[in-house]
């Protein structure tokens, strides 16, 4: 398995992990309105995801190699974008 096989399993494992928070993400926010004052609790939480699986992949690709670039940044957000949809 190559490392963007590698790579890209992970990330999708983050975001179906992610995913799977989705619901208790957007009770928190419900219950706790006044405080987080949210406005679009959708929007808040799929940035949270994002960011994980921009955070992640950022670690990974910095400890094997470098900073990632802006072209594998996209490359993150593709998958996400991808599993995000198919899920």
């Amino acid at each position: 398995m190559s490392q963007e096989d590698q790579l890209e399993m992970l990330i999708t494992q983050t975001i179906n992990g992610a995913i799977a928070t989705i619901p208790a993400y957007l009770e928190e926010i419900k219950q706790n309105k006044d405080t987080l004052k949210v406005e679009n609790a959708e929007e808040f939480v799929y940035g949270m995801i994002m960011g994980m699986a921009l955070g992640m992949s950022g670690a990974l690709l910095s400890a094997q190699k470098e900073m990632p670039t802006a072209e594998d940044q996209m490359k993150v957000r593709d998958i996400s974008i991808q599993t995000h949809t198919t899920n």
